[in-house]
């Protein structure tokens, strides 16, 4: 009898780079949650290995919010938005934020919280994914159990990236992110943006898009151990 042999330590730190980039490119997919509050289809979508952010619709007198509070923690709430790709023209979101996540950089995997993201998963044509993309797509499905989005574009408030800027997650470039907020300057008020989903889009990834599968918004502050709440309101397709 053989017995068998330990992971090395090269493909050991390999499988958790591997495992980490699977885990960032879950926007549109993840393990169904118990019996999950649902409000107009939006809900929990914890990801793996993560404490969640708490998420809570609240009646105010200017209409309903969707209250993220973030604890080192990092989670999505999601609604799925089925809408062919010929359909997609604006959308619209707000945000109120108290604090920014101290350290945090979406251009850094080690320190990518972000006190307000708003995201749009994206279908396509996986058989065009590159063989680590795949092998990633793979394993993120193992973990989650579900299969991701082609492709993920998110708006964020970052705390130091200027406004306008593309970043392409470091650890996977199906996931990119477009800075519409930076800095503390625009701290505890209410922030309205309107984009042009699709300009955004080719902006981001350079093509077209595919239709959209699902949006979803994100408060996380578990790389800065960060204690965040952030207020969303309105967030709509035109």
């Amino acid at each position: 009898m053989h017995a068998l042999s330990p992971i090395l330590p090269a493909r050991r730190r390999a499988l958790a780079l591997l495992t980490a980039a699977a885990t960032s490119i879950v926007a549109g997919c993840s393990t169904p949650p118990q019996a999950p509050p649902i409000v107009d289809d939006w809900h929990d979508v914890p990801l793996p290995g993560k404490r969640p952010t708490s998420y809570r619709w609240e009646l105010m007198p200017e209409g309903r919010e969707l209250v993220a509070r973030a604890d080192g923690s990092a989670s999505m709430y999601r609604k799925r938005l089925p809408t062919p790709a010929n359909a997609l023209r604006e959308v619209e979101f707000s945000w109120w934020v108290n604090a920014l996540p101290e350290g945090g950089d979406v251009s850094d995997a080690a320190a990518g919280d972000a006190a307000a993201r708003v995201l749009f998963a994206f279908g396509g044509d996986r058989a065009r994914l590159s063989a680590r993309n795949q092998l990633m797509f793979d394993l993120a499905h193992t973990l989650t159990g579900e299969a991701p989005p082609f492709a993920t574009l998110a708006y964020v408030w970052d705390t130091r990236a200027p406004v306008g800027r593309v970043v392409t997650h470091p650890r996977s470039d199906r996931v990119r992110k477009i800075v519409v907020e930076s800095g503390s300057g625009g701290l505890r008020q209410w922030k309205r943006y309107r984009r042009a989903l699709n300009a955004d889009y080719v902006l981001a990834f350079g093509e077209a898009p595919g239709p959209l599968l699902a949006m979803a918004v994100m408060t996380d502050g578990d790389n800065t151990r960060s204690q965040l709440t952030t207020r969303y309101r309105d967030i709509s397709l035109r």
